[in-house]
């Protein structure tokens, strides 16, 4: 039986991502089959003063985070939709959530990337086919205005 290797605060063993679930508002709202988007990048000033040799100096200019795209099953939790609906009829209501990643068997919580002030900006329902078996699969994205934090538990 393989060990596992351990750094200093543990195993060094990569997460598997098949196991993650969204947090609203301090709850557990819905697990997803699909997210994308967990980027960020910041964009580059190319910078001379005057008296420069003719190098241009890289600064550090707007911090840019991706859309959060969401994908599940549809359920019966309207949660999601009615916030969306808020969104649509004008009254914005951001919140700070977070994607949670967990072990294995879904119980113990690994890491948790928490977004600032994130609102939902499309809703995309299922696509319907009669001679299709799969499951109906409705997509979410999420607009944010940062990564706050990366825990890893």
């Amino acid at each position: 039986m393989a060990r596992a290797r351990y750094g200093r605060q543990g195993p060094v063993d990569p997460f598997g991502a098949f196991n993650f679930k969204l947090e609203l508002g301090g709850t557990i709202e819905a697990g997803f089959s699909e997210c994308n988007g967990l980027d960020s990048e910041t964009d580059v000033i190319a910078y001379r003063n005057g008296d420069d040799e003719i190098t241009v100096r890289k600064i550090p200019g707007l911090r840019k985070f991706g859309n959060i795209t969401l994908k599940r099953g549809l359920t019966a939790s309207l949660t999601l939709w009615k916030w969306r609906m808020d969104t649509m009829s004008g009254k914005l209501d951001r919140h700070d959530i977070s994607i949670v990643m967990f072990d294995d068997s879904g119980t113990k919580e690994l890491v948790r990337f928490t977004l600032r002030n994130a609102w939902p900006s499309k809703w995309v329902g299922p696509t319907l086919h009669a001679s299709d078996n799969g499951v109906a699969v409705e997509t979410l994205e999420l607009v944010h205005e940062g990564i706050d934090d990366i825990e890893t538990k």
